[in-house]
């Protein structure tokens, strides 16, 4: 078989982002991946739709500070801190899913 190993990479259809990102050249950058980039737009009201996804994004971010290693990256191997990651949103998807049961 020809190609790269691994299963091929898959980029998201479209980039959701907040007012920190309004600018022509972030647009720019994200359009010529072929990426639809939808941002908030500075000195505009409230809003836009996009805190609905963006709250989710913050709260596994306050999921994942509750694991102390995780608040501050104290690894120096990228290996060690990406298993440290993975440990931690496997506890968070565990406790998650045992609520349920």
């Amino acid at each position: 078989m020809r190609g790269k190993r691994g299963r091929p990479r898959q980029r998201p259809d479209v980039v959701l982002a907040g007012r920190g990102y309004d600018h022509d050249k972030y647009r720019r950058l994200v359009r010529d991946l072929g990426i639809r980039p939808v941002i908030a737009r500075r000195n505009t009201g409230h809003g836009s739709g996009l805190g609905v996804h963006r709250w989710v994004v913050e709260r596994a971010f306050a999921l994942l500070h509750q694991f102390r290693r995780l608040r501050i990256r104290w690894e120096i191997r990228d290996d060690i801190h990406e298993a440290l990651l993975s440990l931690g949103c496997s506890l968070i998807c565990w406790r998650r899913l045992s609520s349920f049961l």
